[in-house]
């Protein structure tokens, strides 16, 4: 085994491997070295062209409102909420993407990549974890060069994102703890959504449940089903009490029976202690987890995914309210798709009937202008509202024009008639 070289004396040793040029690839929310970005941003006046990529950013850092120009200019790949501002202010870029196709991406496009990242404190062996985020992180562990924080309050967490510290260029010591997002409000429709979704998941069906009210709300209703199986992209809390609950044995699944797979992890501390030293939930890398055709093959795969709006052809625009953008793609189109391939597979798209106080409705005769697609119409199979279950896959535009009015918010039915009139698909 090969022997573990001793910690550098502090973060601003990454900076030797700095190059003009250079693109740092910064992982995703806890997996963001935090002692080492401060020691990059701390040296800028020194840098020349160095771009750093990230899919999401937990914490707002001076460079990502462009302090320094372009000496260090930030590349996302997934707005958050901190960095919306930034981009409409054009210090940031935004690359689309598929969170599948993620790693490919930075493959192709940087040059001379290093990689920083946070890991778990290593084992007996000298291996380290990536913790809370495989993502694109694991996949270019073997490709880009790597530098490493070593957080003693990172977990350590099972799969294919272990790394021997022989093989970074060097490593770092430190400790603080993890984000921590506040808990979901979930609203009484939030519950109406979700129990319209979890009665239609039946037992022994792998979840992919995405992030927001309604999908929070749907895992809280599934504690009473037998051997559900997880296969998703983000790890939170309500996966983490099925399984507590007995719900997600992962007894019925196709694959990696009796395992959750997942490429993330955001949520409380119960969370981060619940994944540490835990064999039973594994991280792959994005571009296995995304993939669709590793989905398709889960037996009764059921994806969970909210939208912004939806037309009356299905399709939904999920990261952007008309050209204001809101987030990214996401993995949304890798697990729609996934799913309706699935043997026996559903995904189900849910959203509230309107918005703004009920003066807007989410379902539309044609999105705002300026909308990102998301989510293509011949994906989609169910939309769920308070108001009931639209059934789109394998149906005629006017039976889904009819199927979405009819679970659009009552005030809006008969506009959205007479669109749907207007437009043929009536």
């Amino acid at each position: 085994m090969p022997s573990v070289p001793r910690p550098a004396a502090n973060a601003s040793a990454v900076l030797e491997h700095i190059r003009p040029g250079t693109d740092v690839i910064v992982p995703t929310g806890n997996s963001e070295p935090v002692t080492v970005l401060d020691a990059i941003e701390a040296h800028a006046a020194e840098l020349e062209r160095v771009r750093v990529h990230q899919l999401l950013a937990l914490r707002d850092r001076p460079h990502h409102a462009g302090a320094f120009g372009d000496r260090l200019r930030h590349v996302s790949y997934f707005l958050s909420a901190k960095m919306r501002e930034h981009f409409e202010r054009g210090s940031v870029d935004l690359v689309p993407n598929d969170l599948s196709s993620m790693p490919a991406l930075l493959r192709a496009s940087t040059t001379d990549p290093l990689l920083v990242v946070s890991v778990s404190p290593p084992d007996r062996h000298g291996y380290v974890s990536l913790g809370t985020g495989a993502n694109y992180g694991a996949a270019l562990c073997g490709d880009a060069r790597v530098f490493a924080e070593v957080n003693g309050r990172m977990p350590r967490t099972s799969g294919r994102n272990q790394v021997h510290l022989s093989r970074v260029l060097g490593w770092i010591e430190a400790d603080y703890p993890l984000v921590s997002p506040p808990p979901t409000v979930i609203s009484e429709d939030d519950r109406v959504i979700g129990k319209l979704v979890a009665e239609r998941i039946p037992d022994g069906a792998t979840l992919q449940i995405g992030i927001g009210s309604v999908p929070d709300a749907v895992a809280g209703l599934l504690r009473d089903h037998r051997d559900l199986g997880i296969h998703t992209e983000l790890f939170a809390d309500g996966l983490r009490q099925l399984i507590e609950s007995g719900a997600a044995t992962g007894a019925a699944k196709s694959q990696q029976r009796f395992q959750a797979v997942t490429t993330d992890a955001l949520g409380s501390p119960e969370l981060y202690a619940f994944l540490d030293d835990n064999r039973h939930v594994l991280f792959w890398p994005a571009e296995q987890t995304n993939d669709v055709r590793m989905i398709a093959a889960l037996r009764k795969f059921c994806a969970v995914n909210a939208t912004m709006q939806v037309d009356l052809l299905g399709q939904c625009a999920s990261e952007s309210l008309g050209t204001h953008y809101v987030s990214s793609t996401g993995g949304q189109a890798d697990f729609m798709r996934g799913a309706v391939l699935s043997e026996g597979g559903h995904s189900f798209i849910v959203t509230h009937s309107s918005a703004h106080g009920g003066t807007i409705s989410r379902i539309q005769p044609t999105l705002s202008p300026g909308a990102v697609v998301t989510s293509h119409k011949n994906l989609v199979d169910k939309v769920v509202t308070e108001y009931g279950v639209a059934e789109l896959r394998g149906r005629s535009i006017r039976q889904r024009a009819e199927a979405l009015i009819g679970i659009a918010h009552p005030r809006f039915r008969d506009s959205l008639r007479a669109d749907a009139r207007r437009l043929g698909y009536l």
